[in-house]
């Protein structure tokens, strides 16, 4: 249970229940048999027919879903006497120990109801020198209202957001995200440093690798919230954890591999979008985080090797909007300069999906869950030497731009 169960299911976590005793564990028994039967729970949504390990595999193995079958079948013994779990208290709540830097949301009112566009918060200026960044980690205050909370580097020249106030939180239409200089490069305009959705566990990126973030920039919040029925204040914390020296492998995080021309048609019980991208230097893939929303099935991640061999990264046969896992690889992939990495989704827009908004509705890409997203977020890391902007073979299309005629 500690292994498996008490990360979500203990106070202030996301479970409904906490289960770090005998007494809290008991009365749910036959409902924790019947969810890791069916492997709802633990929630891990990677098929497992990838050559791949993940080293945030929460799903339990075959033995373990038998100890608890047995466990209940027995009348659910207590046993010997076994200590209840008690959360640590030494690091204040953080995962990952004390941040070297905590950046705090100065209280965001969210309402009982209705639905919000995104939030954009600017903190001031927080770097006076380069920083290298080998991890960070969101703490959420409010869970219960909290969609995600993604933390951008914003570097002191970019166009992202430029001339919006620092220090509020406003919203930003779609066209003011999307404006960018031409010549501006895609780390040059912000550097993605970490993302929070309902799943994510914090993890130091690479042990040599780390994010770097330069003088002068900027630290942007984007944050969705949900009402659900209660008013509430949020101040949600994010912390990083810095480095002294340069590491030997640089990290970064893309979400250019993506399909922003979605079209899916009212009532389509299979709507297949696809997405590619070639890279144009060696690097190592650290993780892949598939993303859509409530019309999202399924995805697939495959990379194809200059010699046309291809192999699954990441295939999610059952996606669960509400569960957005980062699949993280034990060992990191080599992709060869030259690879294409190509994502394929499905998308049930029929009645039958039990979570579609509106099937009467055709959807294309946008901010809202009522609206659809084809991401697969991908963390890569190269020699701290290389220039990341050189990892394109062609420049990526940026949201908020036209499709080339």
């Amino acid at each position: 249970m500690e292994r498996r169960c008490v990360s979500c299911h203990q106070p202030g976590e996301i479970g409904p229940m906490p289960l770090t005793s005998y007494a809290e564990v008991r009365p749910w028994a036959n409902a924790i048999r019947d969810a890791v039967l069916e492997r709802k729970m633990p929630p891990w949504h990677a098929a497992g027919e990838t050559a791949h390990a993940f080293r945030n595999d929460r799903s339990m193995t075959e033995a373990e879903i038998q100890t608890v079958v047995q466990w209940v079948k027995a009348g659910s013994p207590e046993g010997g006497m076994v200590l209840p779990f008690v959360k640590s208290t030494t690091n204040a709540g953080w995962k990952l120990g004390k941040p070297d830097i905590i950046i705090r949301v100065p209280g965001f009112k969210v309402p009982a109801s209705g639905q919000l566009d995104y939030r954009y918060l600017i903190t001031g200026d927080l770097f006076p020198k380069n920083v290298w960044v080998r991890a960070a980690e969101f703490r959420i205050d409010k869970r219960a209202v909290v969609h995600h909370i993604n933390a951008y580097a914003r570097g002191p020249d970019s166009s992202y957001l430029a001339g919006y106030p620092k220090g509020e939180i406003v919203p930003a239409t779609l066209a003011d995200r999307g404006r960018r200089r031409s010549d501006e490069g895609v780390f040059d305009r912000r550097i993605q440093l970490l993302g929070w959705e309902p799943g994510y566990e914090p993890m130091v990126w690479l042990p040599n690798g780390a994010k770097q973030i330069h003088a002068g920039s900027d630290i942007v919040f984007e944050m969705h919230y949900s009402p659900n029925g209660t008013e509430v204040t949020d101040y949600s914390e994010f912390g990083l954890y810095l480095q002294s020296a340069p590491p030997s492998q640089r990290v970064v995080a893309i979400d250019t591999l993506r399909d922003l021309d979605l079209a899916i048609p009212a009532g389509a019980a299979d709507y297949v979008s696809r997405a590619s991208m070639t890279l144009a230097q060696s690097v190592r893939l650290l993780s892949v985080q598939p993303h859509m929303h409530y019309r999202g099935a399924s995805m697939e991640v495959r990379a194809i090797y200059p010699g046309g061999r291809s192999r699954l990264l990441v295939s999610v046969p059952k996606y669960d909007f509400h569960w957005q896992t980062t699949y993280l690889f034990n060992d990191p992939v080599l992709l060869p300069a030259g690879t294409r990495l190509e994502s394929v989704a499905h998308f049930d827009n029929s009645p039958n999906n039990p979570r579609n908004p509106d099937p009467a509705a055709s959807v294309h890409w946008g901010d809202m869950t009522t609206d659809e997203m084809h991401i697969a977020f991908l963390e890569l890391a190269m020699p701290v030497e290389a220039d990341p902007e050189k990892l394109f073979a062609e420049p990526p299309r940026m949201i908020g731009t036209p499709a080339k005629k």
